[in-house]
C-alpha cells in the first residue's frame, strides 16, 4: 500500500502500477495499491471523519499483518500520511517513508524505515522519490523473480 498527497500521490500510483503491471520484465503481477485513487472513499472518509483519516481508515479495512505501507511526503509532516503510518504500525504492518531532508520529521519518527532525500526543494525531492521507487521495484523483481 502506498499513500501521499499531490505529486507524492501521483508517485504512489506510478509505483503501484509498476508492481501490479511490470517494471523491467514480464513476471507475475504483485499486489499493490495506491490509497490515493479511490475518490469516493477519500471524499467520504474526509467528510465523515476528517482529511487526516483518509488513508488510515483505508488501511484499517484493507491492511493485514505483514503488509507494507509506504508513505511519501516531501515535508515528512503530512498529517494524513503520518496517521496512516501510525495506524499501520498498530496493525503489525511494516512501514517505510520517503521524505526530504528533515531528519526530525513526524514521518521519520514514526516509520520503521525512512529514506531522506538530501534536499528541501520539493521538485528535486519528488524526482528522487520516483527514482527510489524504481530502485525498489527493480530490487523486488530481482529478489522475487531473479530478473
Amino acid at each position: 500500500m502506498l499513500c501521499g498527497n499531490g505529486g507524492s500521490a501521483a508517485d504512489c500510483q506510478h509505483i503501484a502500477a509498476e508492481l501490479v503491471g511490470r517494471f523491467g520484465k514480464d513476471r507475475p503481477s504483485l499486489a499493490a495499491i495506491a490509497l490515493t485513487v479511490d475518490t469516493s472513499a477519500i471524499t467520504a472518509i474526509g467528510n465523515d471523519y476528517d482529511f487526516g483519516a483518509i488513508y488510515a481508515r483505508q488501511i484499517e479495512g484493507l491492511g493485514k499483518p505483514g503488509d507494507l505501507l509506504i508513505g511519501i511526503t516531501t515535508s515528512g509532516n503530512s498529517p494524513n500520511v503520518v496517521q496512516a503510518i501510525l495506524k499501520a504500525k498498530l496493525m503489525d504492518i511494516k512501514t517505510a517513508g520517503l521524505t526530504g531532508s528533515n531528519l526530525e520529521s513526524k514521518l521519520a519518527a514514526s516509520a520503521d524505515v525512512c529514506v531522506h532525500v538530501p534536499s528541501s526543494d520539493t521538485p528535486r525531492i519528488q524526482e528522487a522519490h520516483i527514482l527510489i521507487g524504481h530502485i525498489i521495484c527493480a530490487q523486488i523483481e530481482k529478489e522475487l523473480f531473479g530478473i
